[in-house]
């Protein structure tokens, strides 16, 4: 089921670009994010979206590195929402508050990932992007909490996300990396709430709710 909403997301993604259209843009409040969407996560407090690209940390697991950028143009920064392996899930089913997700990367196929490794500038969890379309553990696996009173997730609401393993947040701040991916911000775990591990998502191609009999 995962790789059929992977083919299904890529195809669409893949029609807008190749017709010279933008993806569907998520200006209008009050529309779900479901199973299959791709999106682009934005780190609420920065305005940076969440991304990632095939270069290696040069510390801790060596895996892909997953950073914030601040453009809004760039195709590295789009994930597909897709249930843990083996979920009983639909493209188009509406993902409730406390639900398991997992992100992958659209350009690599590798998912967002974490686990006890220290991260490169701040010493908190190193995020990763490891993995492929059949390499997936419960490292990928993130917990959904919506800020407020919302029952399911919506576009432009904010959201933190909760990685299983550790209990650590998906977190990004104003600090920096000076070489290789300059100007991007550190994406990494910490254990505390705070501003700073908000998000929302943002741009990308949403498939409609599909309403069950």
């Amino acid at each position: 089921m995962a790789l059929l909403l992977s083919l299904a997301s890529i195809a669409l993604l893949g029609f807008f670009y190749n017709f010279g259209s933008s993806p569907v843009f998520a200006t209008t409040e009050g529309k779900e994010v479901t199973h299959g969407s791709v999106i682009k996560l934005q780190h609420e407090r920065t305005k940076f979206r969440l991304h990632s690209h095939e270069v290696p940390y040069g510390s801790g697991s060596g895996q892909q590195s997953v950073t914030s950028f601040p453009g809004v143009e760039d195709a590295n920064s789009f994930w597909i929402v897709h249930a843990p392996s083996g979920t009983n899930v639909q493209q188009g089913d509406a993902i409730p508050n406390g639900s398991i997700v997992r992100l992958q990367h659209v350009r690599t196929r590798k998912w967002l990932h974490s686990h006890l490794h220290q991260s490169p500038i701040s010493g908190n969890l190193e995020v990763s992007a490891f993995g492929g379309d059949e390499q997936s553990d419960t490292g990928d696996h993130w917990k959904l909490e919506i800020e407020g009173m919302g029952s399911v997730w919506l576009r432009d609401q904010k959201v933190r996300l909760r990685h299983v393993d550790t209990n650590a947040y998906l977190h990004s701040h104003d600090k920096k990396y000076s070489r290789i991916v300059t100007g991007q911000q550190e994406v990494c775990g910490v254990t505390k709430k705070s501003a700073d591990n908000i998000w929302s998502a943002a741009e990308g191609v949403y498939f409609p709710v599909k309403h069950k009999d």
